[in-house]
């Protein structure tokens, strides 16, 4: 069993789910389909498809498989389960699923089989195991409209035990950002490690940006932020298919972008930006408008990929020495880490690097470094020890 990429007429990209003689298996498809559109789809059909193949070989069936099954099938890919699972499924050079990877394939699980035993009127035991609730929470009050009436939740059984914490991101190696623009040999790579680097953007939101997006002057036509910025603007049909994972509206207004995750662009940015136009970018673009393309190879002036820049990262970190591998998500970690260091407030933090709430900025971030001064000064106080 394997997953097929279906490419739309407007360049949009649908996942599904094929049997080794080319047929759709239908249950997983019809699970999948309305998350067409949106990255979801993608990640619950490569999360499914494991699923599924591990059923094969257990020869269960939807009509057959139980709770216990299921509960099985996740202490195989790596959650703690008590109870004896069989063979481990996920097998080296495979790894078990980290914390994030099990709440998402818990999340496809409950989803796939409830749609699929109440769509088709089976195992009638299994549904109501998985309808489970409990009782709200605090925060699940707040999110809730009328939440002081709410006295119960949604539950998952499969899911483990505890949100995951992300206590200590990672963050770039020391002095990573002027070595690798040293390691870097091309204005296109220099100004990806840049804007990287000064904002909080996200390699699919900056790898599916188009010109029209930038707006890199003082008081744009748009009208939404005074300073130079740029929008990142979700297209599910970019031909190199990088997608922004937020998906704010947007819209043009008089040939003017309007809406989409805004952030704010630095000097620098902007100067790394007309150096890439007036140079690469001018003696390769093919004219299809977007920001970023390939310098190389018989696909040269079309459109550079997400997994292109992750490349690109990785090579100059290897070439630059720095310990670890550079990751894009690094940067967004650092530079969200340095705001809140600066302003010390949650806050400013989260709307410069657009995160969710400032609740999560500060249980991520706020906490303090085990070697800063006033870290050290409180323990020597504790310990009775003197400079």
């Amino acid at each position: 069993m394997r997953v097929q990429v279906l490419v739309r007429s407007g360049g949009g990209r649908s996942y599904t789910i094929l049997w080794p003689d080319g047929s759709v298996d239908g249950e997983a498809d019809s699970y999948l389909r309305p998350f067409d559109g949106s990255g979801s789809q993608k990640t619950y059909a490569y999360s499914l498809v494991d699923h599924l193949r591990w059923r094969v070989r257990e020869g269960l069936t939807t009509e057959t498989v139980t709770m216990l099954d299921l509960h099985r099938y996740m202490g195989a890919v790596g959650a703690q389960v008590p109870m004896p699972y069989g063979q481990p499924w996920r097998m080296p050079p495979k790894k078990p699923y980290g914390a994030s990877a099990l709440q998402v394939a818990a999340a496809c699980l409950k989803g796939f089989y409830l749609h699929n035993c109440a769509g088709n009127g089976v195992n009638d035991e299994l549904r109501a195991a998985l309808s489970v609730g409990r009782l709200p929470t605090k925060a699940d009050r707040r999110r809730s409209f009328l939440g002081h009436l709410k006295t119960s939740m949604p539950a998952n059984p499969l899911a483990p035990s505890g949100p995951p914490r992300r206590r200590h991101p990672k963050m770039l190696p020391d002095g990573a950002k002027p070595e690798l623009l040293e390691a870097v040999d091309t204005a296109r790579d220099k100004m990806v490690v840049r804007w990287l680097s000064d904002t909080s953007l996200r390699i699919g939101g900056l790898t599916g940006l188009h010109l029209v997006d930038l707006h890199l002057r003082e008081n744009a036509d748009c009208g939404e932020c005074k300073s130079p910025h740029l929008h990142v603007c979700h297209r599910w049909g970019n031909p190199n298919g990088a997608a922004a994972k937020i998906k704010p509206a947007w819209k043009p207004v008089d040939g003017v972008i309007t809406g989409g995750e805004i952030y704010r662009v630095s000097p620098a940015m902007i100067s790394s930006y007309f150096t890439y136009m007036t140079t690469e970018y001018a003696q390769y673009a093919a004219g299809h408008g977007m920001l970023l393309i390939q310098l190389a190879g018989p696909n040269r002036g079309e459109p550079w990929s997400a997994d292109a820049a992750r490349g690109m990262l990785r090579r100059a970190g290897r070439r630059a020495e720095l310990p670890g591998r550079i990751k894009p998500q690094a940067f967004r970690h650092q530079i969200t880490n340095d705001i809140l260091d600066v302003s010390n407030d949650p806050m400013v933090a989260k709307v410069a690097g657009n995160w969710a709430s400032a609740q999560m900025v500060d249980e991520v971030y706020g906490h303090p470094d085990l070697h800063s001064p006033q870290f050290t000064a409180a323990l020597q106080a504790i310990w009775g020890e003197k400079e």
